[in-house]
């Protein structure tokens, strides 16, 4: 029996959500094939061939390209079992079994694509199901014999010039804490799980021997099992001193957790994403970050001392965003130096409400709202201030277009800021641009989306 696991995108990375199922199932005999959207064309003759197809879903972008390929895929074969797995799978089961996807799976998918297999190779009939498992797995070492290379995905720019081949791998999955905008809490509810070290060690091992040079950690939170971070990256610089690696923590975390920062950096740590959010201290309440724009203020001084790249990530554009706050984010970010830190997407990110968001749990929310869109896979959302909507969509289009003809970080930054001047009015106007320029640049990958 054929399985075909398809990925359609995963932040530029080469995917470990096929890799490691693709283990498990090679492990018990069956003929795995794997086709990442994000690098090639859909394989037809692949589909067609294959009694099993099972579909990557681990964010929302994903999800949307997939609702857009099935159509194809049950034209090219109408008898083969449609499955889907990860975050986004039980999350939008209504919308995906309509689209004909019979097997659902999210949290730890991996036993459960097995027992599936199991299934359809004894050809048993199987009604349509949504299954969430945080059963804890002892883990495979994923097997990537079959996709793309990694010089196809995205690499890590070096400030003074030149790149990295990047690998990708997971240390754990879910996350401790319930942030209401964030979609693994809708699966995991506040439970995360480990990956073997030995397992993460060897899967970096292999991608070193296949060119990787810088390894990008895809934990939600790197710091929710600080124990077993603080081993893996010793080891991992203990055998490959000279591979550099980055790792996504919370604000919360890199405080309490502070004693370590020094460890990351003699580790070979290139920079650490952090998910700020906002510098609105009431905005970061309704989120439930767990921090206050006066700890992200702290936490720029604490890495800065630590020789730590911070990288935020905001949520720029919420249904409580006035265009002085905006204005606020923009100077906030310029007076603290992290121009160059912020990826410029990340000055146009609009919050989303998926399905199942603990955001729908607020008066706050529900007053702005309307009826779940499903071809946008969210509950949309107007701002008051329609301003605010027409900033939005402004800067969205400026920084697709210029990150197109490779502007600097600087570049567009300073594009955006004047787009916020003219949107605003006496009263938010921002302070002069030459008084506040932004520190060196910092390493980043090169893939400009997040989600």
């Amino acid at each position: 029996m054929r399985i075909l696991l398809i990925s359609t995108y995963e932040l530029g990375r080469q995917p470990f959500g096929l890799a490691s199922p693709a283990a498990w199932l090679r492990r018990e005999r069956f003929d795995v094939a794997m086709l990442d959207l994000a690098q090639c064309k859909l394989d037809e003759e692949l589909v067609r061939s294959s009694d099993l197809i099972a579909l990557y879903l681990p964010m929302h972008t994903a999800t949307r390209i997939a609702l857009r390929v099935l159509p194809r895929i049950k034209q090219l074969n109408a008898t083969a079992h449609l499955a889907a797995f990860g975050l986004y799978a039980p999350m939008n089961a209504a919308l995906l079994h309509e689209s004909g996807v019979r097997t659902l799976i999210g949290g730890e998918f991996e036993a459960e694509l097995v027992e599936l297999a199991r299934a359809c190779a004894a050809k048993r009939e199987l009604p349509e199901s949504s299954t969430v498992s945080l059963a804890r797995l002892d883990f495979v070492v994923p097997d990537r014999d079959g996709l793309p290379p990694l010089k196809k995905y995205a690499r890590l720019t070096l400030p003074g010039g030149g790149e990295r081949v990047a690998g990708h791998t997971e240390a754990s999955r879910g996350c401790k804490h319930r942030c209401r905008h964030c979609p693994i809490v809708p699966v995991y509810d506040g439970l995360f799980r480990v990956v073997q070290k030995d397992v993460v060690l060897e899967d970096i091992r292999r991608q070193v021997a296949a060119g990787a040079e810088h390894i990008t950690f895809g934990d939600p939170d790197f710091f929710n099992g600080p124990v077993h971070a603080a081993e893996l990256v010793r080891a991992l610089h203990r055998e490959f001193p000279g591979v550099t690696y980055d790792v996504t923590i919370k604000v919360e975390h890199l405080l309490k957790h502070r004693e370590l920062l020094p460890l990351l950096k003699q580790t070979g740590c290139a920079f650490v994403t952090s998910a700020v959010e906002a510098v609105d201290d009431r905005v970061l309440a309704l989120l439930d970050k767990g921090h206050t724009r006066a700890d992200f203020e702290r936490l720029v001084a604490i890495m800065r001392e630590a020789e730590l790249p911070l990288s935020p990530t905001f949520v720029a554009f919420t249904p409580w965003t006035r265009l002085e706050d905006y204005a606020e984010l923009l100077r906030t970010i310029a007076e603290l130096g992290l121009v160059n830190s912020v990826a410029p997407v990340q000055l146009a990110v609009r919050l989303l409400v998926p399905a199942g968001s603990r955001l729908l749990e607020l008066r706050e929310v529900q007053e702005f709202i309307g009826p779940f869109d499903a071809q946008a896979l969210s509950y949309p959302w107007r701002n008051p201030d329609p301003r605010v909507d027409a900033l939005q969509r402004e800067i969205e289009q400026l920084v697709e277009k210029r990150l197109r003809q490779h502007h600097s970080r600087q570049d567009i930054f300073d594009a955006v800021w004047r787009l916020a001047e003219d949107a605003g009015d006496t009263e938010v106007e921002l302070p002069r641009l030459p008084a506040l320029r932004a520190r060196a640049a910092i390493p980043y990958l090169t893939e400009p989306w997040f989600c």
